[in-house]
């Protein structure tokens, strides 16, 4: 039997994987800290090119911490021989079921389409949809939902085009398709920590001080489900303009 501790696949094995999907697992508790998708020996990278990283992620100091304790990083393909459509699937459904991974970003089209209790599904789609009479930022706070202030959880950190961004006349964060509240944004700045708390600088975020918007944007919108347009499967980007 061919041994793949090399961090290498042989090219008849690369020929029959095509797309999967795989997860990196810390042989010293069993956790799987990392899951992705590729063809070849992706799978492979994020170990053999831990050396040569210069920024320090989760990811990646769970792998220094895995090698300085005399183990291996375990590969597993979770799923092998898909087009890479079915592999964005399954790799969203992996990452909703596994919670605390170190993947920065979440599995595409997660937020519309991912966990959610069975009341929240019907509570979604029996909602009203809203129709956008103002110029509105629609920000998707899944991630943060959780651990921030609706209001911290919606003003930063993200990756936009900060001119258009200013353009807004209203900013609605949104959870699992429905808008949950509106604000008022009276100034968009770069993300520096010295503005916007827990935020590690890297010069490509932007985050707004504003405030709660009045009981008219609130009416207008919150409690309503964005239109099936906004909510494309496979759609990462939590940021999205109505105009």
């Amino acid at each position: 039997m061919p041994n793949n501790t090399k961090h290498t696949f042989p090219p008849e094995v690369v020929e029959k994987l095509q797309n999967y999907v795989y997860r990196l697992i810390d042989p010293r508790n069993g956790e799987t800290f990392y899951i992705g998708k590729g063809k070849g020996n992706r799978i492979f990278s994020h170990v053999k090119g831990e050396a040569d990283q210069d920024e320090v992620n989760e990811k990646i100091n769970r792998i220094r911490e895995i090698r300085i304790s005399g183990f291996e990083v375990a590969h597993v393909i979770h799923r092998h021989g898909m087009n890479e459509k079915t592999a964005s699937v399954v790799e969203t459904a992996l990452i909703d079921a596994y919670p605390g991974l170190s993947n920065i970003m979440n599995g595409h089209g997660s937020g519309d389409f991912g966990v959610m209790h069975a009341d929240e599904i019907i509570h979604r789609y029996c909602a009203e949809e809203a129709v956008f009479k103002h110029k509105a930022l629609l920000i998707s706070i899944n991630r943060s939902a959780g651990q921030k202030s609706l209001y911290d959880a919606t003003r930063y950190a993200w990756r936009l085009d900060v001119k258009r961004a200013r353009k807004a006349e209203v900013i609605l964060p949104v959870k699992n398709g429905l808008i949950v509240g509106a604000f008022i944004a009276h100034e968009w700045m770069e993300a520096t920590p010295e503005i916007f708390p827990d935020t590690d600088h890297d010069g490509r975020r932007f985050g707004f001080v504003g405030q709660t918007a009045s009981d008219a944007y609130q009416k207008e919108y919150a409690g309503k489900r964005i239109p099936d347009r906004y909510r494309k499967p496979g759609a990462a980007n939590p940021i999205k303009y109505t105009w």
